[in-house]
């Protein structure tokens, strides 16, 4: 039996939670948020860290003007790094002004009620009723491990997402895998924490972004390409400013341009902090790690095929993520078994809504449909608004067709509680 119902449920206050709301509200659509805002960001990125985009590429998306970064910080320039500290401070003080009424719970389960209804369960023990569902759960239950690493125990290596606070590694050796500015990053700030951070990557040489440019002249911008949320090029400006193009490409293109765009490299302001306190193995991959009294051992194989022993006292693996519908819990058995995929992540129609009627999902599950913009925050905007707009249409028809598939006492009085949370 359900305690309320609402047309839309939002799982997750993220960026693209929060645009996806702020874009219903606008739409007078009653919606409840399930979530804090910006929570991830707050409890999962570590202390002292800096954003890789540029201020403009940074907005949460709104429906009307007022709520991009550089209105929460006037004057912010291109080039300046916005520190992660302020990023969320942004995410909420948009939260306040464009989705006031967010809730601090969490959701715990998501079934499908037949027809376009779904079923929510939240921490508190409530249980929703609503037409649809909109999951727009972040990156935290994606973090990649490599398979070398999994017989390590959990004291001894973790993924980089763990840790909001790296001093606990304080005069430790630390070894950090990957080449990208996640492992990059957490290598200096292991550093700044009095670690002995090592990177150990299979790339023979790491890469660095270069150094934002002013805007260019017309002979400039034929050759290079206009600035776009992923960086400068045609291509990326295709990929981040029109995702409904990637998804119109064929499966194996679609997958090479989600893989290829934005390959692991960091951020041009990081490499001076990249000092000698910092060791480096390149061009290595790995092979196998263990626990060797009380330590991490890290076997590598280079170029030729021989192997190289590394001993560490943690090995922090900053090597990503991964979409795997799997790994969404609070989905029911029956609804991850019945969606249909696109590899491990769902198959997404033009408004991002799953092969089950009602059900949506919003930012990095959606980036093997829309293409790599849907990893970065600067995809929200996009997504906000296509999913309002369909779901507004959705919930417009379901009205007009009768009582949605709910008791009509569970409709009137979840409509009287939701309709001052909307506004």
């Amino acid at each position: 039996m359900t305690d309320s119902m609402i047309d839309v449920l939002i799982v997750g206050a993220g960026p693209y939670g929060l645009s996806v709301a702020a874009h219903l509200r606008e739409l007078d659509v009653p919606t409840r948020v399930i979530g804090t805002p910006m929570r991830f960001w707050d409890a999962n990125m570590p202390a002292g860290m800096f954003l890789k985009s540029e201020p403009f590429a940074s907005n949460v998306g709104s429906p009307a003007p007022g709520a991009a970064f550089t209105d929460y910080a006037p004057g912010w320039r291109s080039g300046r790094p916005i520190p992660n500290g302020m990023f969320v401070a942004y995410g909420r003080w948009f939260a306040e002004r464009r989705v006031p009424h967010t809730e601090a719970a969490e959701v715990v389960d998501v079934e499908h009620a037949g027809g376009a209804g779904y079923t929510v369960t939240l921490s508190t023990g409530e249980t929703v009723a609503a037409r649809a569902v909109v999951i727009a759960v972040g990156v935290g239950g994606f973090a990649h491990v490599p398979d070398e690493l999994a017989g390590l125990p959990a004291e001894l290596a973790s993924h980089s997402v763990a840790h909001r606070d790296l001093d606990r590694f304080a005069g430790q050796t630390v070894a950090v895998v990957g080449a990208g500015q996640s492992a990059l990053e957490t290598a200096v700030l292991l550093a700044d924490a009095g670690a002995r951070p090592h990177l150990l990557a299979r790339t023979g040489e790491l890469a660095w972004n270069a150094v934002p440019q002013p805007d260019l002249s017309r002979t400039g911008l034929l050759m290079r390409g206009p600035r776009s949320g992923l960086g400068r090029g045609w291509r990326t400006w295709v990929w981040a400013e029109r995702p409904w193009a990637a998804r119109l490409l064929p499966d194996g293109a679609r997958q090479r341009v989600v893989a290829g765009t934005l390959p692991p490299a960091g951020s041009w302001w990081l490499r001076d902090r990249l000092d000698d306190r910092v060791g480096l193995t390149l061009g290595r991959r790995l092979a196998a790690a263990s626990a060797q009294d009380g330590r991490a051992v890290v076997s590598t194989l280079d170029q030729v095929g021989s192997t190289h022993r590394f001993e560490a006292d943690h090995v922090i693996a900053a090597t990503g993520f991964v979409c795997d519908l799997d790994r969404i819990a609070i989905l029911s058995p029956e609804i991850r078994h019945g969606l249909r995929r696109r590899h491990a992540s769902p198959a997404l129609d033009t408004a991002f809504q799953s092969s089950l009627p009602g059900l949506y999902f919003a930012g990095f599950t959606a980036a093997a449909t829309f293409g790599p913009v849907m990893r970065f925050v600067h995809g929200s905007g996009f997504a906000g608004r296509r999913v309002a707009r369909h779901i507004a249409r959705h919930i417009a028809r379901n009205r007009r067709s009768g009582p949605p598939p709910l008791p009509a006492a569970v409709e009137r009085s979840g409509q009287e509680r939701s309709g001052a949370a909307s506004r």
